[in-house]
């Protein structure tokens, strides 16, 4: 049978027994989804190139080491390292800002967006970086269910009625467990006095 059409658990499996073609084949089926996802958030291809030769670098190091969770599926777990390495650019760059609760309901926001930094001299951008940080601590106290529609909505780069179909729910219910995530998260930074530019 032809490598192309075998599953990817059973690739992940081929690639650790030394079959190299099958971590081609992985790379192969998924290498412009993953891409796209870190494109979509950097808009910048030198550095989105740079992220995406990051992330299968990880991936082969974290397969190498049996890391890899098989309870998950291959492409959300390779998301899951993608967006993490964005995360840590834009830690590094202080490039964030979150979006507000009332555009929930639009296919096209991004929970972060990214700022032109030219304008901010270094104090700002050093209290920004630090706001940044915090925020992205602050999603991890949401709810299961909340934090899972936001990793799949935003770092996933899957739509709501992807998401729908995925958990079985309506569309309706997939937007309102996002419009809940994020009022939850503008009420976590209220809690901790964080001062942001939401609205």
């Amino acid at each position: 049978m032809a490598m192309k059409f075998v599953d990817d658990q059973v690739l992940v499996h081929h690639y650790l027994e030394g079959n190299e073609q099958a971590f081609e084949v992985l790379l192969m089926r998924h290498k412009d989804k993953i891409y796209r996802s870190i494109y979509h958030k950097i808009r910048e291809r030198e550095i989105a190139e740079d992220i995406f030769q990051e992330t299968f670098v990880k991936i082969v190091q974290t397969l190498k080491l049996g890391n890899y969770n098989e309870e998950g599926k291959f492409l959300p777990w390779a998301m899951r390292i993608a967006q993490n390495l964005v995360i840590d650019y834009f830690r590094k760059h202080g490039r964030m800002k979150m979006v507000s609760e009332r555009n929930a309901k639009s296919e096209d926001f991004n929970i972060f967006s990214v700022l032109k930094m030219d304008t901010l001299n270094v104090e700002q951008s050093i209290s920004k970086d630090e706001l940044e940080k915090q925020l992205i601590q602050l999603v991890r106290y949401l709810p299961e269910s909340q934090k899972d529609i936001i990793e799949k909505r935003i770092f996933q780069d899957l739509s709501f009625k992807d998401i729908a179909e995925m958990e079985d729910i309506s569309i309706n219910t997939a937007l309102g467990r996002m419009r809940y995530a994020l009022i939850n998260l503008r009420k976590l930074i209220e809690k901790h006095q964080l001062v942001t530019d939401l609205d």
